[in-house]
């Protein structure tokens, strides 16, 4: 007997770009990204059909990015207890959906739609349509999320995605962070936000530019600069300039940048850098920072992508 792969339906795209052709792998479950490339230059850290997505390796993450403390929050007067997904530090993490499969709404050769319904469990009384969109583009890939309450009461939601940037063979160490973020989340033992404060001057500073291998990150940023469309961009590349630059709309104010040492590499682990775009910082249920609400059957869509940039 064949074993299933961890990520349950593996969807091969393909688009034949000016500069080469791209190609992705997009997983059933978890909706995540297993393989970007263009022109056979990587930028997303792939991992096998036989692994379950290391360090939720490219992942969707909903109804919530990232963290909620010790999994409770409270929703009229009532606490609300989620499951705990997170025994190390106590809490609830990256939402309801990383394990979920999502079922196929539309495939083409280079773009496929997928959807999952979020229902009401543990903590969570409300329910949520869920789709996204992954469709190449020229120089990468574009995806748009969907959410639609389904509930017969306004409900709350967040969204992000979790993957690792990758500028084709530059060892991770090598790469320069870029980021055009003024404020950033300072956080407590339980790795939850407890406060912010202003980058300049110091480690959290990626303005001009940081040495991955130099810096020691697993920080939320916000009052990110963009552009004249709301565009705000993450960019990673290496000493010959050729790289990758992660860019969100205006629905995705927050960044996540996190230097990860432990992702699995040969017969060991090292560096790798995610870069995930979020809707809302972590523990927003709680604190309500970027948290949207929904009316019953009131949609939101959202937009973020990756590509290649050259020197």
């Amino acid at each position: 007997m064949t074993a299933a792969a961890p990520t349950g339906g593996q969807y091969h795209l393909r688009h034949a770009g000016p500069d080469g052709v791209v190609e992705a792998v997009v997983t059933e479950v978890a909706a995540g990204i297993r393989e970007l490339r263009v022109a056979g230059f990587d930028l997303t850290e792939p991992f096998g059909v036989d692994q379950a997505p290391p360090g939720a390796d490219g992942i969707v993450l909903v109804p919530w990015p990232n963290r909620v403390a010790g999994g409770r929050w409270e929703l009229d007067g009532a606490v609300q207890q989620l499951d705990v997904s997170e025994p190390k530090y106590g809490n609830a993490s990256h939402g309801l959906l990383r394990f979920a499969p999502y079922r196929t709404v539309t495939q083409t050769e280079s773009s496929i739609e997928q959807e999952a319904t979020i229902h009401p469990q543990h903590g969570w009384p409300f329910t949520l349509e869920t789709r996204v969109h992954h469709e190449l583009v020229d120089d990468g890939i574009r995806v748009t999320h969907t959410i639609t309450n389904r509930s017969v009461v306004q409900a709350p939601f967040a969204v992000g995605a979790h993957p690792y940037l990758r500028a084709g063979d530059t060892p991770a160490e090598d790469l320069v962070v870029t980021l055009d973020a003024a404020t950033a989340f300072s956080t407590n033992e339980q790795k939850v936000p407890d406060g912010s404060f202003d980058v300049t001057g110091t480690d959290s500073d990626l303005r001009a530019g940081r040495r991955a291998g130099d810096s020691d990150l697993d920080t939320a940023y916000t009052d990110i600069a963009a552009d004249e469309h709301g565009v705000r961009r993450t960019t990673l590349h290496g000493p010959e300039g050729d790289g990758v630059e992660l860019w969100q709309d205006e629905s995705f104010p927050y960044v996540q940048v996190f230097t990860s040492r432990t992702f699995p590499r040969g017969d060991g682990t090292g560096l790798a850098v995610a870069v995930e775009p979020m809707t809302a910082p972590a523990n927003a249920l709680n604190s309500g920072e970027g948290l949207r609400w929904l009316e019953p059957d009131e949609t939101w869509t959202g937009t973020w992508g990756i590509r290649r940039v050259w020197s």
